[in-house]
Protein backbone atom coordinates (compact mmCIF):
# COMPACT_ATOMS: atom_id res chain seq x y z
CA UNK A 1 0.00 0.00 0.00
CA UNK A 2 1.22 3.52 -0.74
CA UNK A 3 0.97 6.17 1.46
CA UNK A 4 -0.10 9.57 0.87
CA UNK A 5 2.75 11.69 0.66
CA UNK A 6 4.59 8.94 -1.69
CA UNK A 7 1.39 9.00 -4.06
CA UNK A 8 1.52 12.87 -3.93
CA UNK A 9 5.31 12.75 -4.73
CA UNK A 10 4.99 10.47 -8.09
CA UNK A 11 1.89 12.09 -9.44
CA UNK A 12 3.96 15.64 -9.02
CA UNK A 13 6.71 14.14 -11.08
CA UNK A 14 4.73 12.82 -13.85
CA UNK A 15 2.12 16.10 -13.65
CA UNK A 16 4.78 17.90 -15.09
CA UNK A 17 4.90 16.68 -18.64
CA UNK A 18 1.42 18.59 -19.00
CA UNK A 19 2.22 21.75 -20.81
CA UNK A 20 0.69 24.47 -18.33
CA UNK A 21 -0.53 22.22 -15.73
CA UNK A 22 0.43 22.74 -11.63
CA UNK A 23 1.66 19.96 -10.85
CA UNK A 24 1.95 20.30 -7.03
CA UNK A 25 -1.71 21.45 -6.67
CA UNK A 26 -3.51 19.39 -9.02
CA UNK A 27 -1.95 16.31 -7.78
CA UNK A 28 -2.87 17.43 -4.30
CA UNK A 29 -6.70 18.57 -5.96
CA UNK A 30 -7.06 14.83 -7.50
CA UNK A 31 -6.30 12.92 -4.61
CA UNK A 32 -8.50 15.57 -2.66
CA UNK A 33 -11.23 14.38 -4.71
CA UNK A 34 -10.41 10.92 -4.75
CA UNK A 35 -10.22 10.56 -0.64
CA UNK A 36 -13.70 13.16 -0.68
CA UNK A 37 -11.41 15.33 1.50
CA UNK A 38 -10.32 18.75 1.28
CA UNK A 39 -7.03 19.35 0.09
CA UNK A 40 -5.65 20.56 4.04
CA UNK A 41 -6.24 16.93 4.99
CA UNK A 42 -3.25 16.03 3.00
CA UNK A 43 -1.15 17.82 4.87
CA UNK A 44 -2.04 16.79 8.25
CA UNK A 45 -2.00 12.62 7.34
CA UNK A 46 0.93 12.39 4.38
CA UNK A 47 1.60 9.21 6.08
CA UNK A 48 -1.79 7.82 6.00
CA UNK A 49 -1.91 4.57 3.52
CA UNK A 50 -4.37 4.70 0.80
CA UNK A 51 -6.60 1.94 -0.05
CA UNK A 52 -6.17 -0.44 -3.38
CA UNK A 53 -9.56 1.25 -4.70
CA UNK A 54 -8.16 4.80 -3.64
CA UNK A 55 -4.82 4.17 -5.43
CA UNK A 56 -6.69 2.31 -8.68
CA UNK A 57 -8.83 6.06 -8.73
CA UNK A 58 -6.22 8.13 -8.45
CA UNK A 59 -4.49 6.84 -10.75
CA UNK A 60 -7.61 7.05 -13.07
CA UNK A 61 -7.65 10.44 -12.18
CA UNK A 62 -4.13 11.10 -13.17
CA UNK A 63 -4.02 9.36 -16.38
CA UNK A 64 -7.28 11.89 -17.77
CA UNK A 65 -5.12 14.64 -16.47
CA UNK A 66 -2.34 13.12 -18.62
CA UNK A 67 -3.94 13.00 -21.33
CA UNK A 68 -4.78 16.86 -21.31
CA UNK A 69 -8.02 16.88 -20.15
CA UNK A 70 -8.91 20.14 -17.69
CA UNK A 71 -8.46 19.85 -13.90
CA UNK A 72 -11.93 21.37 -13.64
CA UNK A 73 -13.36 18.70 -15.69
CA UNK A 74 -11.92 16.03 -13.93
CA UNK A 75 -13.05 17.12 -10.43
CA UNK A 76 -16.35 18.63 -12.02
CA UNK A 77 -15.71 21.92 -9.49
CA UNK A 78 -13.83 25.55 -10.00
CA UNK A 79 -13.98 28.03 -7.80
CA UNK A 80 -14.61 31.67 -8.75
CA UNK A 81 -15.23 34.51 -6.58
CA UNK A 82 -14.84 32.29 -3.49
CA UNK A 83 -18.06 30.38 -4.92
CA UNK A 84 -17.88 26.54 -5.68
CA UNK A 85 -18.94 26.21 -9.09
CA UNK A 86 -20.12 23.34 -10.92
CA UNK A 87 -18.47 23.07 -14.43
CA UNK A 88 -18.51 20.44 -17.19
CA UNK A 89 -17.34 20.29 -20.75
CA UNK A 90 -20.50 21.90 -21.61
CA UNK A 91 -19.20 25.20 -19.78
CA UNK A 92 -16.50 27.34 -20.17
CA UNK A 93 -14.21 26.98 -17.66
CA UNK A 94 -14.27 30.12 -14.88
CA UNK A 95 -10.82 32.27 -15.44
CA UNK A 96 -9.55 34.48 -12.79
CA UNK A 97 -9.34 37.73 -15.32
CA UNK A 98 -13.15 37.34 -15.45
CA UNK A 99 -13.20 38.36 -11.96
CA UNK A 100 -11.84 42.10 -12.53
CA UNK A 101 -14.69 42.01 -14.39
CA UNK A 102 -16.78 41.71 -11.78
CA UNK A 103 -14.90 43.89 -9.54
CA UNK A 104 -15.18 46.51 -12.15
CA UNK A 105 -18.95 46.08 -12.20
CA UNK A 106 -19.07 45.92 -8.67
CA UNK A 107 -17.65 49.50 -8.00
CA UNK A 108 -20.39 50.71 -10.58
CA UNK A 109 -23.33 48.93 -8.29
CA UNK A 110 -24.76 50.75 -5.08
CA UNK A 111 -24.93 48.35 -2.42
CA UNK A 112 -28.46 48.64 -1.70
CA UNK A 113 -29.21 48.92 -5.55
CA UNK A 114 -32.43 47.07 -7.15
CA UNK A 115 -30.71 47.27 -10.46
CA UNK A 116 -31.58 45.37 -13.78
CA UNK A 117 -28.94 43.26 -15.04
CA UNK A 118 -27.78 41.04 -17.65
CA UNK A 119 -25.33 38.06 -17.95
CA UNK A 120 -24.83 37.25 -21.95
CA UNK A 121 -23.50 33.94 -22.56
CA UNK A 122 -23.30 32.83 -18.98
CA UNK A 123 -21.78 29.51 -19.31
CA UNK A 124 -21.41 28.01 -15.29
CA UNK A 125 -23.09 31.26 -14.37
CA UNK A 126 -19.84 32.37 -12.90
CA UNK A 127 -20.96 36.66 -13.80
CA UNK A 128 -24.40 36.17 -12.63
CA UNK A 129 -23.63 34.09 -9.61
CA UNK A 130 -21.03 36.66 -8.10
CA UNK A 131 -22.81 39.48 -8.83
CA UNK A 132 -25.82 38.06 -7.25
CA UNK A 133 -24.00 37.33 -4.26
CA UNK A 134 -22.75 40.66 -3.82
CA UNK A 135 -25.78 42.60 -4.51
CA UNK A 136 -29.04 40.52 -3.45
CA UNK A 137 -31.20 43.04 -4.01
CA UNK A 138 -30.58 43.28 -7.89
CA UNK A 139 -32.42 41.13 -10.34
CA UNK A 140 -29.67 39.59 -12.90
CA UNK A 141 -31.21 37.79 -15.64
CA UNK A 142 -28.56 34.80 -17.38
CA UNK A 143 -28.72 33.80 -21.32
CA UNK A 144 -26.71 31.27 -22.71
CA UNK A 145 -27.49 29.64 -26.10
CA UNK A 146 -26.49 26.23 -25.20
CA UNK A 147 -29.23 24.97 -23.18
CA UNK A 148 -26.58 22.32 -21.90
CA UNK A 149 -24.75 25.25 -20.50
CA UNK A 150 -27.70 26.97 -18.49
CA UNK A 151 -28.60 23.68 -16.66
CA UNK A 152 -25.34 23.50 -15.08
CA UNK A 153 -25.79 27.90 -14.35
CA UNK A 154 -29.20 26.99 -12.89
CA UNK A 155 -27.98 24.08 -11.11
CA UNK A 156 -25.09 26.65 -9.61
CA UNK A 157 -27.70 29.26 -9.17
CA UNK A 158 -30.24 26.61 -6.99
CA UNK A 159 -26.78 25.00 -5.01
CA UNK A 160 -26.08 29.09 -3.98
CA UNK A 161 -29.26 30.00 -2.81
CA UNK A 162 -29.15 32.62 -5.33
CA UNK A 163 -32.95 32.90 -6.05
CA UNK A 164 -32.84 36.65 -7.80
CA UNK A 165 -31.17 34.96 -10.56
CA UNK A 166 -33.69 34.35 -13.83
CA UNK A 167 -31.94 32.25 -16.59
CA UNK A 168 -33.30 32.58 -20.40
CA UNK A 169 -32.16 30.22 -22.91
CA UNK A 170 -31.28 32.19 -26.43
CA UNK A 171 -28.58 33.95 -28.55
CA UNK A 172 -27.40 36.95 -27.34
CA UNK A 173 -30.24 39.43 -27.35
CA UNK A 174 -32.52 37.89 -28.86
CA UNK A 175 -32.97 35.30 -25.69
CA UNK A 176 -34.01 39.41 -24.37
CA UNK A 177 -36.23 40.79 -27.16
CA UNK A 178 -39.43 41.68 -24.58
CA UNK A 179 -37.36 42.40 -21.52
CA UNK A 180 -37.53 45.51 -19.76
CA UNK A 181 -34.54 47.66 -20.38
CA UNK A 182 -31.45 46.90 -18.03
CA UNK A 183 -29.40 49.29 -16.07
CA UNK A 184 -26.44 46.87 -16.46
CA UNK A 185 -24.91 44.31 -19.06
CA UNK A 186 -22.35 42.29 -18.82
CA UNK A 187 -20.79 39.62 -20.96
CA UNK A 188 -17.19 37.67 -21.41
CA UNK A 189 -17.99 36.34 -25.12
CA UNK A 190 -16.35 34.40 -27.31
CA UNK A 191 -13.25 36.70 -28.78
CA UNK A 192 -10.58 33.91 -30.01
CA UNK A 193 -10.18 34.00 -34.40
CA UNK A 194 -10.53 30.97 -35.45
CA UNK A 195 -7.24 30.68 -36.52
CA UNK A 196 -5.40 31.51 -33.35
CA UNK A 197 -3.18 28.62 -32.48
CA UNK A 198 -3.87 29.71 -28.42
CA UNK A 199 -6.91 26.84 -29.72
CA UNK A 200 -4.54 24.15 -29.15
CA UNK A 201 -3.22 25.00 -25.92
CA UNK A 202 -3.53 24.39 -22.57
CA UNK A 203 -7.63 23.90 -21.79
CA UNK A 204 -8.76 25.24 -24.54
CA UNK A 205 -9.42 22.43 -26.80
CA UNK A 206 -11.36 20.27 -24.37
CA UNK A 207 -13.45 23.46 -23.80
CA UNK A 208 -16.65 23.87 -26.02
CA UNK A 209 -15.53 25.89 -29.00
CA UNK A 210 -18.88 27.79 -29.02
CA UNK A 211 -18.08 29.32 -26.08
CA UNK A 212 -14.41 30.30 -27.44
CA UNK A 213 -14.61 31.18 -31.02
CA UNK A 214 -16.05 34.32 -33.01
CA UNK A 215 -14.95 34.53 -36.47
CA UNK A 216 -11.94 35.28 -38.57
CA UNK A 217 -10.98 38.28 -36.15
CA UNK A 218 -12.52 37.15 -32.74
CA UNK A 219 -15.22 39.71 -33.07
CA UNK A 220 -18.19 38.54 -34.24
CA UNK A 221 -19.94 38.62 -30.99
CA UNK A 222 -18.37 41.88 -29.66
CA UNK A 223 -20.18 43.21 -33.06
CA UNK A 224 -23.55 42.03 -32.11
CA UNK A 225 -23.64 43.06 -28.64
CA UNK A 226 -22.25 46.42 -29.32
CA UNK A 227 -24.51 47.02 -32.30
CA UNK A 228 -27.31 45.62 -30.49
CA UNK A 229 -26.91 46.66 -26.44
CA UNK A 230 -28.30 50.44 -27.01
CA UNK A 231 -31.68 48.84 -27.42
CA UNK A 232 -31.90 46.94 -24.16
CA UNK A 233 -30.29 49.45 -21.59
CA UNK A 234 -31.89 51.84 -19.80
CA UNK A 235 -31.22 55.56 -19.78
CA UNK A 236 -27.71 55.88 -18.02
CA UNK A 237 -27.12 52.54 -18.51
CA UNK A 238 -23.45 50.49 -18.94
CA UNK A 239 -22.05 47.82 -21.06
CA UNK A 240 -18.72 45.70 -19.97
CA UNK A 241 -17.41 43.34 -21.75
CA UNK A 242 -14.21 41.05 -21.72
CA UNK A 243 -12.28 40.51 -24.61
CA UNK A 244 -9.02 39.51 -26.08
CA UNK A 245 -5.54 41.28 -24.72
CA UNK A 246 -5.41 42.90 -28.19
CA UNK A 247 -8.70 44.00 -28.73
CA UNK A 248 -9.24 46.83 -26.16
CA UNK A 249 -8.88 49.33 -29.36
CA UNK A 250 -11.56 47.21 -31.63
CA UNK A 251 -13.65 46.55 -29.05
CA UNK A 252 -13.70 51.18 -27.79
CA UNK A 253 -13.79 51.33 -31.38
CA UNK A 254 -17.24 49.28 -31.64
CA UNK A 255 -18.95 50.78 -28.83
CA UNK A 256 -18.00 54.41 -29.93
CA UNK A 257 -19.71 53.69 -33.15
CA UNK A 258 -22.59 52.19 -31.76
CA UNK A 259 -22.61 55.69 -29.86
CA UNK A 260 -21.47 54.30 -26.48
CA UNK A 261 -20.00 57.18 -24.52
CA UNK A 262 -17.07 57.53 -21.75
CA UNK A 263 -15.74 54.33 -23.29
CA UNK A 264 -12.55 53.11 -21.12
CA UNK A 265 -10.51 49.90 -21.52
CA UNK A 266 -9.43 48.30 -18.14
CA UNK A 267 -5.89 46.40 -17.96
CA UNK A 268 -5.74 43.24 -15.88
CA UNK A 269 -3.20 42.01 -13.50
CA UNK A 270 -0.77 41.30 -16.50
CA UNK A 271 -1.04 44.57 -18.15
CA UNK A 272 -3.17 43.41 -20.97
CA UNK A 273 -6.30 45.29 -21.81
CA UNK A 274 -8.89 43.29 -20.84
CA UNK A 275 -12.20 44.90 -20.40
CA UNK A 276 -13.89 47.87 -22.21
CA UNK A 277 -16.84 49.83 -20.81
CA UNK A 278 -19.42 52.26 -22.14
CA UNK A 279 -22.13 54.79 -21.69
CA UNK A 280 -25.63 53.77 -23.23
CA UNK A 281 -26.12 56.43 -26.02
CA UNK A 282 -28.72 58.47 -25.40
CA UNK A 283 -32.28 57.32 -27.03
Amino acid sequence: MIQTAEALASARRRLTSVPQANPELEARLLLAEVLDKPPTHLLAWPEKALTDAQAERYERLLRRRLGGEPIAYITGEREFWSLPLEVTPDTLIPRPETEQLVELALQHIPPRAKWRIADLGTGSGAIAAAIASERPGCRVVATDLSAAALAVAKRNFERLGLTHITTVQGSWFEALHDAPPFDLILTNPPYISRHDPHLRQGDLPSEPALALVAGGDGLDAIRIIARQAPCHLAKDGRLMLEHGFDQGSAARRLLVEAGFSETSTHRDLAGNERITTGLCPSR
